[in-house]
């Protein structure tokens, strides 16, 4: 059995590697009375023996050449499960596609993260990353509904953006449906080194979305810099990230710096561009980066006959990806927005 190996070394992320599809369940408890529980493969949860408040999901390889965010979770797993780090909270993690990160690619056959909120389920096409969406759902599901009611809730889907940014860490807070945003949520941001956010204004099909909607989580898609090979991170850069979520996880609770509204950068998504065509282009170099903003009446893409002009001076493009798959999201731009009575 691999249990033996893994109370050894906590080596959860090679353990996943060398099953990519599957893992059969089981568990083991540590010294200090931590539950452990392998779920499947990526997928691993400690329940703590004492009292808890906080039920915690930390996300990475949604897209597996995105490695910093593997290899924070990996040490923070290897903490645990070595008794370096004891938990004061309920944690489940979660590497989200062991395939491709061994062929250091985003994904295999298609985006995972644009197949949750039962995505995955529609239409008739069969493969590896819909099986996964639809039980990475159920795993999460489950966490957050095996304890009492009324507990926190929240979900960080740590990723790596393929451009480079002006702003390097950045987050993404999912739709709300009219809910406010919260300032505590900034506060925590700021703490991991992340002081720029864009408020998405639609549902989305992506992983914090689902735990946002269906289990009122504070979620966010965490960007955390440039996709880099696995062995190329600089993990200094990911410090604050690392002990943030550490005390997150090993503390009752936590206290943030103060709310400055100074301290953020703050955005609004203005409007998604989807590739809908063969011939889709964008007018800048592949150099450019997430936030370089344009000048009202400056082209943004072309998609076949159709040309996507900047609306506003000072639109900024996020995440542009010319090669996604038609009827996907090709672009998102944004445009800044101040801290308001929408903050709470």
């Amino acid at each position: 059995m691999y249990l033996e190996d893994l109370k050894k070394n906590g080596d959860f992320l090679t353990l996943t590697r060398n099953n990519e599809f599957h893992l059969p369940a089981s568990s083991f408890t540590l010294d200090n009375g931590t539950l452990v529980e392998v779920l499947d493969t990526g997928v691993i949860q400690f329940t703590p023996s004492g009292r808890t408040s906080k039920d915690v999901v930390l996300s990475s390889a949604i897209h597996g050449n995105e490695t910093a965010p593997i290899e924070i979770c990996d040490q923070l797993i290897q903490s645990i499960i070595k008794g370096e780090l004891a938990l004061k909270q309920r944690v489940l993690f979660i590497y989200g596609n062991p395939k491709s990160i061994n062929i250091a690619k985003r994904f295999v056959e298609e985006n995972l993260n644009r197949l949750f909120n039962g995505e995955h389920a529609k239409g008739d096409i069969q493969n590896p990353e819909r099986v996964r969406a639809e039980k990475l759902e159920q795993y999460v599901t489950a966490f957050f509904s095996d304890v009492e009611e009324g507990r926190y809730r929240c979900h960080y889907d740590l990723h790596t953006a393929i451009r480079g940014s002006k702003n390097e860490k950045f987050a993404v807070y999912p739709y709300l449906h009219g809910k406010p945003w919260k300032k505590q949520q900034l506060q925590f941001l700021l703490s991991c080194g992340v002081n720029t956010v864009l408020t998405m204004r639609a549902a989305a099909t992506t992983f914090s979305y689902f735990s946002s909607f269906v289990f009122g989580a504070d979620a966010f898609t965490v960007e955390l810099g440039q996709v880099k090979p696995f062995g190329e991170n600089d993990m200094s850069r990911f410090a604050k990230t690392k002990s943030t979520l550490s005390a997150l996880i090993s503390q009752e609770s936590v206290e943030y710096k103060q709310f400055n509204a100074n301290d953020f950068e703050l955005f609004q998504v203005h409007r998604t561009i989807n590739r809908t065509q063969e011939q889709f282009t964008f007018p800048f170099p592949e150099s450019a980066v997430n936030f370089t903003g344009f000048n009202e009446g400056e082209l943004l893409a072309t998609d076949g006959e159709v040309e996507y002009l900047a609306e506003v001076d000072g639109e900024a493009i996020i995440f542009p990806n010319a090669n996604v798959a038609l009827g996907q999201r090709a672009l998102l731009t944004v445009i800044p927005m101040e801290v308001s009575d929408k903050f709470i």
